[in-house]
Formats: C-alpha cells, structure tokens, sequence
C-alpha cells in the first residue's frame, strides 16, 4: 500500500502568543516522531480566536507572511523534514489582513498559501470585521507528499468549494478550523451542530472521491468584552477516507495528537466505481453562479 501518514495537532490556546507556539512546536514534534510526514494545525493557532469581539487592538496580532511565524515553523519544518499547514492572520498591507492557510514545504519554504474564501459574521464570530475575503481562488498547493486542497473552517460548509478545488487536482481536503458552541446552548443543540459540522465534511470526502482533514481547537475561551458566554470549542478534529468512513476522531475536551495512514491509491479505486466527476451533469448547472433562482 503506497501510505502517507498525517498528523492532526488538536490543542487549546491561551492569551500567551509564545505559549500557544511553543506547545504547537511540541506537538509537532510529537506527530513526526509518530511517522508523520504531513502535519496540520487548527485554525489561527497562535492566539486566543479573538473574533468574539470587534477590537481595533486585535489587529496587532497580524503579521506579514513571510514573518516571523513562518520562519518559526519553516525552521522546524526543515529539522523535521515534515509538510506543515499552519493558519496565520496576515497582515497583507496597512487596513487589508486575512485568514490565510500557508502550507510550508519539508525544506521550510512556503509552497503556497490559501486565503479563506467565505467569511462568517455571526454572534461570538465577527470575522467580517478582520477580515478581507481571500482572492486566490480554489487551487491546490502542490508538495512533496501531494497536492493539497487547503481551505479554513467557514469554507467547509460550501460544497462549491470542495468541489472546485477537488476538480483542480487536489488529494485530498484540508480543513483547520476553530468552531465551538455556545455554553448555553442545550445539550441536544450542542450535539446538533457538531454533528452537521461532522456528517458536512464527510459528505464532501464522499462527493470528490478524496480524504478530509479536519482539526479543530479545544478548551473554553471566554468573551473578552464579558457580554457574551464565550466560546467552547468542541475539538473532535478527524480523519475521513474516500467514501467518507471516520479513520479517526480525537474527543472534545483534550488536546490531542491524532496520526492517520492514508492510503493514497484509494481515490483512484474509488472514483472507478464512484465515477461522480464522470456523471455530472456540467451543462445543467450554469444557475449555481446565481444567487438565489427567483
């Protein structure tokens, strides 16, 4: 079997940007000592998901890419000989900043990088107000373990999405994200939204014949303005193969490194006798560029 082994770092994060770094280094670490050749972290990892609120000072946090974390993690990158998708808040230029992905290659360079497409505004996840839609479209980043269909979070709710970058020659999805629940949501909801968050993504392993990665953060991050109940990430970051089968699921209350083989000759089998890019219906389809069909 012609096997990549992935690394999913699902950890908490503190007001302490140095700490949040230092244990994602760590726990890299870990998933290459474990034979992992393709490591992923969670979305905006070296911070606290500050989007709660809308607070000019917030912007501090970006930085250019290439920067400082990019060096930080190219570096180990290249000690550990790993593939690395890191998630940044990028301070492109004065007033412009995205939630951009950047994938950096087992010699520490940036192969390539995504900016997040779709960009949520709802209660306790203002991100409209940080950030600018990305402009690089649904392409894949090539590497030296494959090409990697990078999206971030919100992204995994848009089929549309998945499709385009599968179409464009991806291996396999990508997804760091941070999603978490209302504390006072009830019990029933809380399980409602994580499973639609689950059973989305799986759905679009089943649809492109490829793997989802999925990490998401864990632990409880309070509302830094105090009105609002803060945010309780759910973790459970996964695995899924071709045909949407959970390979691995970490829990949601622990960090975790959870370390998968894939087998990378199962999107051929599969799309053999699941031949759905074969049977798509493309002329019948011009209205998805609408909005809405009135």
């Amino acid at each position: 079997m012609n096997t990549l082994t992935v690394g999913l770092v699902q950890q908490r994060c503190c007001d302490d940007r140095q700490e949040n770094i230092t244990r994602s280094l760590q726990k890299i670490r870990e998933a290459a000592a474990r034979g992992s050749r393709l490591v992923v972290l969670q979305e905006l990892h070296c911070s606290q998901y500050f989007c709660q609120t809308e607070t000019a000072a917030c912007f501090d946090l970006a930085e250019p890419i290439p920067g400082p974390a990019t060096k930080e993690f190219g570096a180990l990158a290249r000690e550990l000989g790993i593939v690395l998708v890191t998630s940044l808040f990028e301070k492109r230029a004065p007033g412009l900043y995205h939630n951009t992905a950047v994938v950096l290659e087992s010699d520490g360079s940036i192969a390539g990088r995504y900016r997040k497409m779709h960009i949520p505004d709802d209660p306790g996840y203002y991100e409209k107000f940080y950030f600018t839609p990305g402009d690089l479209g649904f392409q894949p980043i090539s590497t030296s373990v494959g090409r990697l269909g990078v999206l971030v979070c919100w992204d995994q709710w848009y089929p549309e999405a998945a499709r385009l970058i599968a179409m464009a020659g991806a291996d396999l999805l990508i997804y760091p994200t941070a999603i978490g629940y209302d504390p006072n949501d009830s019990q029933n909801e809380q399980t409602r939204q994580r499973e639609a968050w689950v059973t989305i993504q799986r759905s679009h392993a089943i649809a492109n014949g490829i793997p989802v990665i999925s990490v998401n953060r864990v632990g409880f991050e309070p509302d830094p303005s105090g009105v609002g109940a803060g945010a309780q990430f759910w973790g459970h970051s996964f695995v899924a193969g071709c045909q949407g089968e959970l390979l691995a699921m970490a829990d949601n209350d622990h960090e975790q490194v959870l370390v998968v083989d894939l087998d990378r000759e199962r999107s051929e089998q599969v799309r053999r006798l699941w031949p759905y890019f074969r049977d798509r219906r493309i002329d019948a389809y011009g209205d998805l560029s609408r909005r809405y069909r009135d």
